[in-house]
């Protein structure tokens, strides 16, 4: 089992190019194992681990409804934001400059396949590294992400998460709120969960803003620990 992951950061990249270039390497890993199979080898299959911070744009996943998006495409304009239904799980999400953007492309035969393991492990990478910060976070049950003041009327979703998978490879990832503008969040139902506040770390720290080479470095480190990976850091080829 190869459990070196290659890890690229895109720095800010447009959500299509970013999606086009998931969809290339995700394809190349299930190429692989479908050539394996049919060829009797064993050949290692590459893993991937993209950070990307994206202009302001909302997305929609394949089980999600639209009605979900509280804005026109007049308003989407005007907030100089894009929209794209897209072919992950999950409802509407948005991302935006200020959060951190993960996108794992991971042979799960490399690791373990439980899909289920998979999304609880990219939960805990995220709640180890709030707690870093002195934030006591959760899962919330039926609700996939993670959150703080679970179970009380002020129960707020900091992390995002929707993923794909297909033989036993993902894609797509979690959106890590770190120093977004909320305003954004007003203009969807997150996740199609009503009544739900959303939160960022800079507000519960209550800082102007937070370093975000600092937090990926501890998202990195919770990950190579939980997943028991080698990350290998290389340049994006986009």
């Amino acid at each position: 089992m190869n459990k070196k992951v290659v890890l690229q950061d895109l720095g800010v990249k447009d959500y299509k190019k970013t999606w086009d270039y998931q969809e290339f390497l995700f394809k190349g890993i299930v190429d692989s194992k479908i050539k394996n199979r049919r060829e009797g080898t064993s050949l290692e299959t590459p893993n991937y681990f993209l950070f990307v911070e994206h202009p302001h744009v909302y997305t929609l996943g394949k089980s999600g409804d639209i009605n979900n998006l509280l804005i026109d495409e007049a308003k989407l304009k005007e907030k100089k934001a894009t929209f794209y239904n897209i072919n992950r799980g999950g409802d509407i999400t948005y991302h935006g400059p200020g959060q951190i953007v993960g996108y794992p492309i991971l042979d799960l035969d490399n690791f373990f396949t439980d899909i289920h393991k998979y999304l609880r492990f990219l939960e805990e990478m995220v709640i180890l590294t709030l707690a870093e910060y002195g934030l006591k976070a959760e899962r919330s049950e039926g609700e996939t992400g993670v959150w703080l003041d679970v179970g009380t009327p002020f129960a707020r979703k900091i992390c995002a998460m929707g993923v794909r998978a297909s033989r036993w490879v993902t894609m797509h990832g979690f959106a890590l709120n770190v120093n977004s503008d909320l305003g954004y969040f007003d203009l969807m139902i997150p996740c199609g969960i009503k009544d739900k506040a959303v939160t960022s770390l800079n507000v519960e720290l209550a800082q102007t803003k937070v370093d975000l080479q600092e937090v990926k470095q501890k998202l990195l480190r919770h990950f190579e620990s939980l997943f028991e990976a080698q990350l290998i850091k290389e340049k994006a080829l986009i």
